[in-house]
């Protein structure tokens, strides 16, 4: 049976009304977008993130609004994911490792976060038959040639040997977790395949190429991109992603379902240097960068990655709204205005005892 704080659906267009919410990876850039989001849609959020890739500041102002709370800690704690998953009515679960330039360089920490971490989310779920949104990516297409991608489409990944797919398979594992615990144990989860996701508070420190970019021609530097420049992407802006995990969530007659996630809007990495240099007025020159200098020996990467967005659309009316250059501009404008405020550090973090710090949870009658 669902939890009391829910209403069973009638009809397709029928909402669920949801009170209580939990993200993990609350405080990474899609999730404290998602955060603000539900706060808007008027529920209660809580947010759990270790600030591996998150950062405080992007909770910044989410601190001082009614029914946001947070915790400061990692979703490998069994007990306190327990916790609290007990006093939600949904979680959705973004925390991971993510990056590529990350998942090259930490193969291990990229397997054991994303698959030992929702294997708890999914656990802990499953005693209280919480229902569960489970953040996936476009990665674990790895190499099909399929454009464009459809969710029942097969996917076709590189050799163990080589880092690259590592969090592909990762991703493609906690899939077959969740659908798994729905098929056998009749989990209520939805998962998501996010398609290059972009926006303001997004960083490139993990080689996120349109934060690097335009970071990179603000600075009048170099535009580093990898490869031929020729391999093709389609980036969506972070506002419609969230929009789409919120509306998914709001629908129980999805559950044990895959949605694409992104847009279809195609360019490639040389043409988005190029428009990048244009919209920011830079003098930066775009320089390319091998993949072996950029990721080592062995590096591959994908000639196109195109979402099919059909079964999304037809289940919730979903399509993106916002064009390339209004990302592109957003991005710029966030990145600007950083600038002008100097450098945000995360210094101010909540004190953490042991790897750990609470603040205040609003409790449920």
């Amino acid at each position: 049976m669902p939890p009391p704080a829910w209403r069973l659906i009638t009809s397709p267009a029928a909402e669920v009304a949801i009170v209580h919410v939990l993200v993990t990876g609350g405080a990474g850039f899609i999730g404290s977008h998602l955060a603000d989001e539900l706060l808007t849609r008027g529920h209660v959020v809580h947010a759990l993130d270790d600030l591996s890739t998150g950062a405080m500041a992007n909770i910044r102002d989410l601190r001082g609004r009614s029914g946001f709370s947070y915790t400061i800690d990692s979703c490998h704690d069994n007990r306190l994911v327990a916790e609290l998953v007990d006093d939600a009515d949904y979680i959705f679960h973004l925390a991971a490792a993510v990056g590529v330039q990350l998942i090259v360089d930490s193969p291990v920490r990229t397997l054991e976060t994303n698959v030992h971490c929702t294997e708890i989310v999914l656990s802990q779920a499953n005693k209280k038959h919480k229902p569960v949104f489970v953040a996936s990516t476009s990665e674990v297409y790895g190499k099909s040639s399929s454009i464009p991608f459809a969710e029942d489409g097969d996917i076709v990944m590189g050799a163990t040997t080589r880092s690259r797919w590592a969090y592909a398979c990762s991703k493609a594992l906690d899939e077959f977790l969740a659908i798994a615990y729905h098929r056998e144990r009749q989990l209520p989860v939805v998962i998501g395949r996010l398609f290059n996701t972009v926006g303001p508070r997004q960083t490139g420190r993990y080689g996120m190429v349109v934060p690097t970019f335009v970071r990179q021609a603000l600075a009048n530097q170099p535009i580093t991109v990898y490869g031929s420049g020729q391999q093709q992407r389609c980036f969506c802006h972070v506002r419609d992603v969230v929009r789409a995990l919120a509306d998914l969530a709001m629908r129980d007659n999805l559950y044990g379902q895959v949605f694409n996630i992104g847009s279809t809007e195609e360019i490639s990495i040389g043409q988005l240097a190029e428009r990048i240099r244009k919209a920011t007025q830079s003098e930066s020159e775009v320089v390319l960068v091998p993949y072996n200098e950029a990721y080592g020996e062995g590096f591959e990467d994908m000639r196109r990655r195109v979402p099919n967005i059909d079964k999304i659309n037809a289940a919730i009316g979903w399509k993106p709204t916002a064009c390339l250059d209004e990302i592109i501009a957003d991005v710029i404008q966030h990145q600007t205005t950083r600038e002008q405020a100097g450098s945000i550090s995360d210094s101010d973090a909540i004190p953490r005892n042991g790897g750990s710090a609470r603040s205040e949870r609003p409790r449920l009658a």
